[in-house]
Formats: structure tokens, sequence, C-alpha cells
């Protein structure tokens, strides 16, 4: 039964005729003849279109690097240290209360010889975090662990820069570095550090996983968007020989190729990808270890998550800017130059959409005159290229990495299109900003430690999310106004797609006042309870 068959049985005998008319009329198609504003719009429009959707065809080529060279991922070294070398794991830290104490039980239990190893912890905190960990650190040291506590009284470069401090400090000849929200496992060194047992290897990275997956349709989201990352991309650009990133935290860096690539820096919000890039430009070569895991954990709100992303988006972007002409002149294949430009501008999509988004109905009324076989013709790739490479590609990663319950994505799927909207507004200021050389401040992802707290979150974290959450609420009426304006003329192809957009920014906007609106209360609660003890 073909496709206007079945919908004549769903709809019955007395809307056959009425439906059949609608979605094959053409009435106006060849009459209505386009004048120069109509092109006006047309030309930049599908310009605009066009360039998304090569960015999302660019998932197509990942996936055929990917099944094509996932084999070459090593299950062991191709040789081992024959005298282990000394390791520095360095804990960068700022106001991260709530997760200290689960950093430290996981990295003191590490196997590896201790008088080879030594912990570092690099506290930038201005909260009660700094003296707590002081004092914990203090009373390990006490203990026989090897660990040193460093405390800057300034925030210069940020982690970069603490990170930087820290080697200068630092006896080892390889940094591991776990952020705070991250559990590394006891056999994480030896399982991973007899890589650079090869003198050309830099980078050893490991592939993320998640302790709060499953707390809310959020952090679900979050964790397909980064299967697709660690499962799929790691995988297809390292199997090809391209450059790929260090992930800024459970990794492995040698500090020499540190060194011999100017060391970290803080000029991007992104020094992770900043120094992968330059070193990998001065012939270091990386390895991604998917098969070996490192728990974390993902942010539980909104506005945290924006935040996370939009930090994200602008150090990519300037990495781009400093780096992309290099990149282009340097003694490298033609390959390794177009993954480039593909892995560090895929964000200047953002503020694309959102002039597509502006133009929108506008081009919906011109369109409404051209025949929907002319529409076909042009929509259909560009479905193709945007929506089902998304689809494909992380459907691909959620089978790879748990393929008992993959299909659990297939419904995780929508709403992850809808975040991915969600996130264009604050996206594009970032992208923006970047363009523009502002320069901001190292904002770091609030963190909970869910292993530890369960359910219930500990330290609560101020949230400012100021006109934003305003603004996306904006957007989801307008994108709503053009739901109706589709039912009033008939036009049931655009509503799937229009309803991304509402829901993903109705979502974004008014999950964040209801979650700042809940602290809020929370603090007052716990005022008045401080309060009435005092009293008491």
């Amino acid at each position: 039964m073909d496709s206007i068959g079945s919908l004549a049985f769903l709809l019955g005998p007395a809307k056959v005729s009425t439906w059949t008319h609608v979605l094959t009329d053409n009435t106006f198609a060849g009459i209505h003849k386009l004048d120069w504003f109509d092109w006006l719009l047309l030309v930049p429009y599908f310009t605009l279109l066009g360039i998304l959707a090569i960015y999302g065809a660019h998932r197509f080529a990942v996936i055929r690097g990917y099944l094509k060279y996932r084999n070459r991922v090593p299950q062991e070294p191709a040789q081992r240290f024959e005298q282990l070398p000394r390791v520095t794991i360095q804990l960068p830290l700022f106001n991260e209360r709530n997760v200290v104490d689960q950093l430290m039980e996981g990295v003191l239990r590490i196997r590896y010889p201790r008088e080879l190893l030594e912990i570092q912890v690099l506290d930038d905190s201005t909260d009660d975090t700094h003296p707590y960990t002081e004092a914990l650190v203090a009373r390990l040291k006490e203990q026989g662990h090897p660990i040193e506590y460093v405390h800057r009284t300034n925030r210069t470069g940020y982690k970069a820069g603490a990170l930087q401090e820290g080697m200068a400090k630092a006896r080892g000849e390889f940094m591991a570095v776990f952020d705070a929200d991250f559990i590394p496992p006891e056999d994480y060194l030896e399982k991973t550090i007899h890589f650079f047992a090869d003198p050309k290897v830099g980078v050893v990275q490991t592939r993320w996983t998640y302790l709060n997956r499953d707390h809310n349709l959020l952090t679900e989201v979050q964790a397909l968007m980064l299967d697709g990352h660690f499962a799929l991309e790691h995988v297809a650009r390292f199997g090809q020989g391209l450059f790929f990133n260090f992930n800024g935290t459970a990794g492995i860096l040698r500090r020499v190729m540190i060194e011999d690539a100017g060391g970290w820096q803080h000029d991007t919000l992104t020094e992770d990808s900043d120094l992968s890039y330059r070193a990998q430009l001065k012939g270091w070569r990386f390895v991604y270890l998917p098969w070996m895991e490192c728990p974390s954990e993902l942010p539980v709100d909104t506005y945290g998550f924006q935040v996370q992303q939009q930090r994200w988006a602008k150090g990519l972007t300037q990495v781009a800017m400093k780096l992309l002409p290099a990149i282009m002149k340097a003694p490298i294949g033609w390959r390794e130059k177009v993954e480039a430009w593909f892995h560090l501008t895929p964000n200047i999509s953002y503020p694309l959409m959102v002039i597509v988004s502006a133009m929108m109905l506008p081009v919906m009324m011109v369109r409404f005159y051209i025949g929907w076989e002319q529409m076909v013709m042009v929509d259909v790739p560009m479905i193709v290229c945007s929506f089902w490479s998304v689809v494909s590609f992380y459907l691909l990663a959620e089978k790879v990495l748990y393929p008992n319950n993959w299909k659990r994505a297939i419904f995780i799927l929508p709403f992850l299109l809808a975040m991915g909207v969600a996130l264009t507004i604050s996206n594009t200021k970032a992208v923006i900003e970047a363009l523009m050389r502002k320069q901001s401040s190292f904002v770091r992802t609030p963190k909970y430690a869910p292993k530890a707290a369960g359910a219930r979150l500990a330290v609560a974290y101020k949230r400012k999310s100021g006109w934003l959450p305003f603004a996306e609420i904006g957007m989801g009426l307008f994108f709503l106004g053009m739901v109706g304006y589709c039912i009033e003329v008939m036009n049931f192809f655009a509503l799937p797609f229009l309803s991304i957009f509402v829901s993903g920014y109705l979502w974004a906007g008014c999950s964040t006042l209801w979650q700042e609106y809940q602290a809020k209360l929370k603090f007052e609660r716990e005022a008045h309870k401080v309060e009435v003890e005092a009293v008491s």
C-alpha cells in the first residue's frame, strides 16, 4: 500500500479525497514566478542549509572511517618498559568540594610502585574546598601516600596555568590528568603506561563513561552525544592516522611532548585541543584506547550542561582561529587538513542555525507556491545529510558500546535532536565571542558526586543563567507560531521538523528557570534552618 493509500485508510473514506488533494495539489506550481525578493531569501537560505548539510554529511565519513579502520585500535602495547617510568598524577580542582573525597579514594587505589608515583592536587579553589582539601592531603601524606598539595592564590591561565605550574614542580616523566569528577580504575596505569614504550607516542587517551548516565533525561542525552565522540570519532581518526585530541582528562601525556609543543597555553578555553594539535604538528603520535574506561560525572541541570558546551564551543573555535592557518600550511596530507577543518570548525553551525531560523518563516511563505515535487528534490538530500546522518551516527555508537540494549537510544534520539537545538543560542554567543577574540574566564561545570551522594545533591551551586532561558522560551514560542501557520496552510510535512525546535527551546528555557527556582527554595529552606538552630 503506497503512502497516500495508507493515509486514506487511516482517515476513513470521508476524508480521502480532501487529503489526497492536499498532498498532491500543484495548483500554484509553474504559475508563481520568483521575483528578486524571493531569490534574495532563497539563495542565502539554501546556501546556509547546504553548509549545514555538508557538516552533517561528514558524519557519514566518520562512520565509514570507523567501520573500515576500527581493527587498528591496539589491544596490547607493541613493546613494554623493562623498567617502569616515574608518573605524576595531576588533579586540577576549582571549588569542587563535593567530589574531593571520591576523587582521592579513586586515585589512591591506582596500582603502581609508590616510589615511582607522585600525586599532585592542583587546587585553585576560593571556597571551603581549599582548607578541606589541604587538610585531607596533609593527613594522606602523613599516612605515607606520595601526594602533594599545590594551591594558587590566583587563577592565571585557569586549568592550563595550574597544569603548567604543577608540571614545573613535578618529577614524573609522564603526566596523568584527571578532572575532579573522574574516578580512574585501579589498573589504569598498568594497562596504559606501556604504550609509551614507543618513544614517538606523546598521548594515550582513554574513553569516558558516566556514573550518573541514568540520573535524568538530560544525562541520558549527554551520554548519547559523548558516546558518538568516543566510540566513533576518536576510533575513526586514530585508525586513519588523522589528528585527534586529548580530551583534557582521563589520559596520559609525555612530559617531553608537552615541552616540545610549547607547553600548556591559556589563550583558548580548550587548552587540551590546542596542545593536541600543536604536538601532532610536531610529529608526535597519539594513541586511543576505547576499551580502557574511566568513569566520570555528567552535568545534571540544563544550565550546567549549556555552560560546559558553551566553553567547548568557544574554545574549539579559538583553537581553529589560532592553528588552522598553520595546519593548512603544514607538510601533512590533505586528509589530515580536511579532517582538522571539520574537527575544529563544527560550532560555526550554531550561528548559521540562528540565521536559518530567522529566515525560515518567510522562506516557507515563498515556497508555498512551489510544487511539492520541486520541494522534495531539494529537501530530501538536505534531510538525508542532516537528519539521517545524526540518526545513523548515534545509533551505531550505541550498538558498538551496548550491543544488548542499544535500541533504547532510538527513543532518546528525538530528545538529543531537541537538545541540540537548545544549545543554539548559548553556543552562538560563544562562537561570536571567539570570532571577535573576546576573552572570558574558564567556567567550571557543577559536580555533585552522585556515586557518593546518591539521589541527594550535596553542596548547591549558584546559577546565573540571566537572559538565556527567556530568549530560549521566546524562540520556542516563535517556532510554535510557525507550527500554527503550517497547520493553517496544511504544510504538514514541516511539522515534525518544527516540533524539534519548539520542544528543544522550551525544554531548555523552562527547565533552567524551574531548576533555578528549586535551587532558590532550597537555599531559603537551608537559611531558615540555620536561623532556627541558632535561636534554639
